[in-house]
């Protein structure tokens, strides 16, 4: 299963959308928001796409409980199970012990991806490209035997995503 994975949209509409839908065209099954989303119109990206998803607070989106009914808004740590994989998602980087198979998180800005003693660390960095000149994103394809992610990074005067690719055998 491939699952898209954002965080730190902030107020980036155009960008939020650029990368959801490089995500989709690279077969992305299923969204993830790792927080920092700030406008509902991030969350209407998400819910048009035609997709599942589900997206986590971030330490800017407390205004966003008002529309939590709306939309597959879940606080952290979340836990969930998806393509026989436990996924523990939140934004904060507070919690990242290794009880989940993989463990999403956002907030720092900077692309994460470590994988120790069976568990995948993962962070997508920036889509916003707030503290850097730079859009990113990643794609994490789960399979019975690896853990495969795709990094994804735009500079903003470009068209075109870079990639970069990390495989990880999965051990559980």
């Amino acid at each position: 299963m491939k699952i898209g994975i954002l965080s730190d949209t902030h107020k980036k509409e155009k960008r939020s959308q650029k990368v959801i839908n490089l995500l989709i065209a690279n077969g992305a099954e299923f969204l993830i928001h790792a927080g920092d989303i700030v406008k509902t119109e991030m969350l209407d990206q998400l819910q048009n796409s035609g997709l599942r998803y589900v997206a986590v607070y971030g330490n800017n989106d407390a205004h966003l409980h008002e529309v939590h009914n709306r939309y597959n808004l879940v606080q952290e740590p979340h836990y969930f199970k998806l393509a026989k994989t436990k996924f523990k998602l939140m934004h904060l980087p507070f919690f990242l012990s290794p009880d989940a198979d993989i463990v999403l998180y956002g907030h720092t800005h900077n692309f994460d991806c470590e994988f120790t003693n069976g568990t995948l660390f993962l962070n997508p960095g920036e889509a916003c490209a707030r503290n850097k000149p730079v859009s990113e994103c990643a794609m994490l394809e789960v399979t019975d035997t690896h853990f495969n992610v795709t990094y994804y990074a735009r500079e903003l005067k470009t068209k075109e995503f870079n990639e970069q690719h990390f495989s990880f055998e999965r051990t559980n």
